[in-house]
């Protein structure tokens, strides 16, 4: 604890104006003020009210985006919705949203266009339904997630639903834990082998695990936006244990997390500042449990299940996807899958963090899949819709840097047409500037919002990020393609998905074809390559070469760029690009290079001049790069 201490005062110098802001009221004060503010109308609202203590309510204020309205977070727990508690969110949403639902990554629902005098109406509609929306912003608990086939599938060996709501007792409703934390903390547990939630992206999180030949949880800490949380080296084996230790680190937070720079103010800059060795033994002394060490983590496998659309369970019924492009809903439709739940199923939905939802319980899946809600609400669109996430952009966020959700729909939409794909597995998230709320840096292909410069002007563009993954303990990905202007994103990825269906193995998903093959080589040549092939395909120049056309070089990014240009030479010229071949030794000196123009006159004059860029060896790399992109640019 001395360590945790010594800590905390090297980082209490100063504190953020949320702390102090903090210190006006309470915030159950702002909750107990709504009706009031309903009677009297927006202006009369504190401006405290308006940018936090009612956002610890889920209630934000969005006049920046639009003029004296709202938007509302609503707490769905573990993403568990019946039927009823559906049909009142479409109500509501219909009745005073516009609407419009956003289903989000923490597997709950949004709602948007809300006035303050609707609002204690709202929420009497939920409270009589058993839903809220407390805590579900700023410095408080966030919803906690879960698999969303929790207890009926297959792979499920730890029903974990009703201890999710163990845990969320400790904090909901009780004003001793309302925006009293350092930062916002975010939960998940999961007791499948399947990792269906992304369990490892969170700043607690209990996973899977055997020891001893007993199941239980293995507690991971300090997961978030960019950070893979890590083994805190507890094995937890009874529901006791697992709430006793989740009481120690939210105690240990509060008590210790660091309250002056908000951006660096998350479990995770804690446990970097003290080690977590520190971190776990102030756990077990805290709960007064000399928890056992780790066991073996379980939830180590991708699940398949959005590659069919259909999840048989273990009542024999299945689960039926309703894929959600970029999570973008409505009243009416949420309305429509709960009547359909009642009519096929068991009367029950389930959001997952992917944006989607399930109905569950169904039997007769043909029939269901027969109604037209499908038509809109594809089971399986495609594997570039499956699994795709995109957070709220800025048409709802006054943080976006790029529109995001319909941007994610058009690229979808566009590789869907361009590289039909019958199956496969390609997770496709969005983020809209680098908070990244569309969780971009575990996805196999991710995007984030920014800017890019056109000749001289400034567009949207988007970083490109590859080989994040959700299993193994979770890993970020690598950007292969900075600050790209958006309007050329969807060649690049294409270069990529054409890549994927030609050397995939059967039925691989592109986390395991990105660990097979595209790892094998250095991010920049794998961003050359994509601009590459992006202009070879708009020029209509057909060459025989796949990205591992280049032998493994160690991540050689210099060798991988002459060796291409070397194959690609070959194939438009059928003549070798030097008569000896001896790129790094000094035993002979190459012949001169020809021009590839003098041997076939037809040749794309940028390309053969690119070529002999690539080939000299006096060329840097990067010289390479910037000219590719000016006539990629010109191609496209």
């Amino acid at each position: 604890m001395q360590i945790l201490e010594e800590a905390k005062l090297a980082r209490s110098k100063k504190v953020n104006k949320i702390e102090k802001t903090k210190d006006i009221k309470s915030p159950m004060e702002a909750y107990e003020a709504i009706e009031k503010y309903a009677k009297e109308g927006y202006d009369s609202i504190p401006q405290e009210d308006k940018k936090y203590f009612l956002k610890c309510f889920g209630i934000y204020d969005k006049d920046g985006l639009t003029p004296k309205q709202f938007m509302m977070r609503v707490r769905v727990a573990g993403g568990h919705l019946s039927a009823l508690q559906a049909k009142t969110l479409g109500e509501i949403a219909q009745k005073y949203g516009q609407d419009y639902i956003d289903i989000t990554t923490r597997s709950q629902v949004e709602f948007r266009y809300l006035h303050i005098e609707d609002m204690p109406a709202i929420l009497q509609a939920l409270k009589a339904v058993e839903l809220n929306s407390y805590q579900t912003g700023v410095d408080n608990f966030r919803n906690i997630v879960t698999d969303p086939l929790d207890a009926l599938g297959f792979d499920n060996i730890l029903p974990s639903y009703n201890l999710l709501l163990k845990i969320q007792e400790k904090f909901l409703f009780n004003p001793e834990w309302i925006s009293t934390l350092p930062r916002k903390f975010n939960t998940a547990i999961t007791g499948s082998t399947a990792n269906r939630c992304n369990v490892f992206g969170h700043d607690c999180s209990f996973v899977l695990a055997q020891k001893n030949g007993r199941y239980g949880y293995n507690m991971y800490l300090g997961g978030r936006v960019g950070m893979i949380a890590k083994s805190a080296d507890i094995f937890l084996v009874s529901e006791s244990e697992v709430l006793a230790a989740y009481d120690a680190i939210i105690s240990i937070f509060k008590k210790y997390g660091f309250r002056d720079n908000r951006n660096k103010n998350r479990l995770h800059f804690l446990i970097d500042a003290v080690g977590m060795e520190a971190i776990s033994a102030a756990i077990r002394e805290t709960a007064g449990i000399d928890f056992a060490s780790a066991g073996d983590t379980l939830t180590i496998a991708n699940a398949h299940d959005t590659q069919h659309g259909l999840v048989q369970l273990k009542d024999a019924s299945f689960a039926v996807q309703v894929v959600v492009p970029s999570g973008i809903f409505s009243g009416s439709a949420l309305l429509k899958a709960a009547a359909l739940s009642e009519a096929f199923g068991s009367s029950e939905l389930r959001f997952s963090v992917e944006q989607n939802l399930y109905i569950m319980g169904v039997t007769d899946p043909e029939k269901l899949l027969a109604d037209d809600f499908f038509k809109e609400y594809k089971n399986v669109n495609s594997p570039y819709f499956n699994n795709l996430i995109a957070c709220a952009g800025t048409e709802h966020c006054s943080f976006g840097v790029i529109e995001n959700k319909r941007d994610a729909i058009a690229l979808s939409e566009y590789l869907t047409n361009a590289v039909p794909l019958d199956e496969g597995r390609i997770r496709l998230y969005w983020s809209a500037c680098v908070k990244g709320c569309g969780t971009h840096e575990i996805a196999d292909i991710g995007f984030e919002g920014c800017k890019a410069k056109v000749d001289g002007k400034t567009e949207d563009g988007v970083h490109i990020t590859l080989g994040g993954k959700i299993v193994s303990e979770g890993q970020n990905g690598y950007t292969v393609l900075k600050s790209t202007p958006l309007r050329f994103a969807h060649f690049y990825v294409e270069t990529l998905a054409l890549e994927y269906k030609k050397l995939r193995e059967k039925q691989e998903s592109f986390e395991a074809f990105n660990e097979r093959v595209l790892v094998e080589y250095s991010p920049a040549y794998i961003g050359f390559y994509m601009k590459l092939q992006a202009y070879l395909r708009a020029k209509d120049i057909s060459v025989d070469l796949d990205i591992n056309a280049v032998n493994k070089t160690g991540k050689n990014e210099e060798f991988e760029i002459f060796e291409l240009g070397r194959k690609l030479y070959y194939q438009l010229t059928k003549e070798e690009a030097y008569p000896a071949y001896s790129r790094f030794t000094n035993e002979n000196k190459r012949d001169k290079l020809v021009d590839a123009r003098k041997i076939k006159p037809d040749i794309d004059a940028n390309i053969a001049d690119m070529l002999l860029r690539m080939l000299e060896e006096e060329t840097k790399r990067a010289v390479v790069f910037s000219e590719l992109d000016v006539f990629v640019r010109l191609g496209v």
